[in-house]
């Protein structure tokens, strides 16, 4: 049996003055419409991959954004997967090359119909469903910390450990696919050193959110609610590292105001996870669980 191939890709938009354009290209090999996409390389995660083959083939650089599923069909060398996210196009201009010959800027409408393929135009509509966020929250729960019982000082300077330095590593890596605009962080030491690496090379400053740390949220739960919409309101892209007694609770408040096929009680929290959390307009429309700190 065939090993399955792995893919990914994006729906690289930008905003227009009618709403949202959508990057389509031409692949001279293929004759074909598509959506960016390309297979992952060794040692590669399915998020970094969508971001760079964006870049190889259409000469935009995108910040991620929802996740848009998964299409499944059979090529010459086996079934493949591809998995797509929503990418807003940051920078770059397009110049035709070996794999892609042409690149048009349609409304999703038009893009949906010039697409060869029909599981490409179920992306485009899953696109289209979410909507053109107004902000995105990366929920982040903090790395792996040295042993709660060892530690005879202030919880709140309990350090990371080990495990947790190389979880932030990879996060280092993953959250600046999303682009953030802001960093906030719950006053644990823990949770701010889970987002410096990140804050630093983005050069922002961490905010403090009492109200989204366990002790302020535990006094105050409808507080940290509060705050929490109110980061959510201000538009781009906010990382907000909390505590696992923090992240489930607000999360399930928030899922449970939406269709989204997520479960309030069964909201998953743990050490150096993240969820993406995409909001239109106020309204969540996505919520993306990635369980471990490599997506």
């Amino acid at each position: 049996m065939s090993k399955e191939l792995l893919a990914s890709g994006c729906v690289a938009w930008r905003r227009g003055a009618d709403g949202p354009e959508i990057a389509v290209v031409h692949r001279p090999r293929y004759d074909d419409w598509s959506l960016p996409k390309g297979k992952l390389e060794r040692g590669e995660t399915l998020l970094a991959c969508a971001a760079r083959e964006t870049v190889e083939e259409t000469g935009l650089a995108v910040r991620l954004g929802a996740r848009l599923g998964e299409v499944h069909y059979d090529t010459a060398r086996g079934p493949k997967t591809v998995h797509y996210w929503a990418g807003e196009i940051r920078s770059g201009a397009f110049e035709p090359n070996d794999e892609v010959d042409e690149l048009r800027f349609l409304d999703p409408q038009k893009a949906a119909r010039l697409l060869t393929y029909p599981h490409d135009a179920a992306v485009v509509n899953r696109f289209v469903e979410i909507g053109v966020p107004t902000s995105t929250i990366l929920l982040v729960r903090h790395a792996e910390a040295g042993n709660r019982a060892k530690w005879d000082g202030d919880d709140d300077l309990r350090p990371l450990s080990a495990t947790g330095r190389e979880q932030v590593e990879q996060l280092d890596e993953l959250l600046p696919l999303f682009g953030p605009d802001r960093v906030v962080s719950a006053p644990p030491l823990r949770c701010r050193d889970t987002v410096a690496p990140v804050a630093a090379a983005a050069g922002l400053q961490i905010g403090i959110e009492p109200a989204l740390g366990e002790r302020g949220y535990q006094t105050d739960p409808g507080a940290g609610l509060a705050r929490f919409r109110e980061l959510a309101a201000q538009p781009g892209v906010t990382i907000v590292c909390s505590q696992g007694g923090v992240i489930p609770d607000l999360v399930a408040a928030l899922v449970g105001e939406a269709d989204l096929g997520v479960d309030p009680g069964t909201v998953a929290a743990r050490k150096g996870s993240t969820w993406v959390l995409t909001f239109v307009d106020g309204a969540l429309r996505a919520a993306d669980y990635y369980p471990t700190p490599t997506g």
